[in-house]
């Protein structure tokens, strides 16, 4: 059964500076929804939200799971991660100093995870073929392309059943922005993903998501629900494209 995300009337502050407002979207079962915008306007506080990292001063953010809702509002950071949500942070937050492979296992932390480890690493070095060629290598030694691999994997290996990813591209080559939008694409639908992806690269987003959001100062300017929609509005032909 495939798991879903629904965020209603959420706020979000950092001390008095409010960030989100009256943020309301939903991530069905097996979609890939992607939220755009361009930086400063609250795509990585939304996902600090639903990660627990921040907790909001409003609103509701239910994940379903296997049919059971649960409320994260209230949850640790731990407590979600164990239920299946899992982020994929900007810039990738790697442990540098550790090879590989220990990378990979940090990121089997949930006991689910654990119990399949094995099979989840064969998995995630048969999807990243260089992994396995370099499981002894330092992480912090690793090109970006590589690294960002190494961050999806990560996710990979604590058998997620919502993925969160945010801002994927960010430095990196545009050759390696389109084959890690590629990726995540593939491991959708290899895993039966659910997948919340914030991205400003909307050309790259627009090629793998169901549906869409855009986010102007802290609020959801549009919701697209499909990609010919978001490529048709206004909104993102003035941010995006310059017309």
């Amino acid at each position: 059964m495939a798991s879903s995300l629904a965020i209603t009337g959420l706020d979000a502050a950092y001390g008095s500076v409010r960030v989100l407002e009256d943020i309301s979207l939903e991530v069905r079962g097996g979609e890939t929804v992607v939220l755009l915008g361009t930086n400063g306007n609250g795509k990585s506080t939304l996902m600090k939200c639903v990660m627990g990292i921040l907790r909001p001063s409003a609103g509701s953010i239910i994940a379903t799971i296997d049919g059971t809702a649960h409320e994260l509002v209230d949850k640790t950071p731990e407590e979600i991660v164990d239920l299946g949500v899992v982020l994929v942070p900007e810039g990738r937050r790697l442990f540098p100093k550790l090879s590989v492979e220990e990378n990979l296992y940090l990121g089997a932390y949930r006991k689910t995870a654990r119990a399949v480890l094995a099979r989840n690493l064969d998995y995630c070095f048969e999807v990243f073929p260089v992994l396995a060629e370099r499981r002894t290598q330092l992480a912090g030694s690793m090109s970006g392309g590589e690294q960002q691999m190494l961050a999806l994997a990560r996710a990979l290996m604590s058998a997620p059943r919502i993925l969160l990813i945010d801002e994927p591209s960010v430095g990196l080559a545009p050759v390696l922005v389109r084959r890690t939008i590629d990726k995540i694409k593939e491991l959708r639908d290899q895993y039966q993903l659910t997948v919340l992806m914030a991205e400003q690269n909307f050309t790259q987003a627009i090629r793998i998501a169901d549906r869409g959001y855009v986010i102007v100062h802290g609020k959801i300017a549009f919701a697209g629900e499909s990609p010919e929609a978001l490529n048709n509005n206004e909104l993102i032909r003035k941010f995006y494209m310059g017309l």
